[in-house]
């Protein structure tokens, strides 16, 4: 577990980021509060594999397939929690490989919409670091959708710019963004 570092503003004072344990990650209350905060990041706009409005069926069945991943011991899940609440997540995917073990892909990083912009992603990322470098890994990647400014959020963490995909993802006909990868050191 990992306090909140003193230098953040008092919006997220309370606020815990923890490592979800496999056997915690079939919880029911976890599960309707990363649901919860899934649709939500989404209907406000954000970058976490569907678009507004959420179709709140298809969510659960994408967050539903992760904690199965999470419970076998597949991936790992980390969320930031406020009192007994999860109110942001993020998962290290393995990609399988024997000789990919060095790194993993950073996946479905989001907060709660009006936790943002308070220092609460900030705790999230620093978080899922502190994370991947105990379970030894050397290298996150991830992806985030182009035109959305979140190359410079993760930049701050020493994620640099590695590709960049033209048009990969279809927001809706006629506003396809690039996708665009990045690449941290730990």
């Amino acid at each position: 577990m990992i306090v909140v570092p003193a230098d953040l503003p008092p919006d997220v004072v309370d606020l815990v980021f923890a490592s979800v344990l496999p056997s915690e990650a079939g919880s029911p209350k976890l599960r309707e509060d990363l649901l919860d905060t899934w649709v939500g990041v989404t209907d406000a706009g954000g970058s976490v594999g569907f678009t507004a409005p959420a179709d709140k069926a298809a969510v659960a069945a994408t967050l539903d397939a992760a904690l199965q991943r999470v419970t076998v011991g597949h991936d790992a899940l980390g969320i930031l929690r406020s009192a007994d609440t999860a109110v942001g997540m993020g998962l290290l995917v393995d990609r399988g490989s024997a000789v990919q073990r060095h790194w993993r892909t950073l996946l479905r990083v989001m907060v709660r919409p009006e936790l943002q912009g308070v220092g609460a992603g900030r705790l999230l990322v620093e978080g899922l670091h502190q994370m991947a470098r105990t379970l030894g890994l050397e290298q996150l990647q991830l992806t985030v959708r182009g035109g959305t400014g979140l190359e410079s959020f993760y930049e701050r963490f020493g994620y640099a710019v590695v590709g960049r995909h033209p048009g990969a993802v279809r927001v809706v006909p006629g506003d396809d963004r690039d996708e665009v990868m990045m690449v941290a050191r730990l």
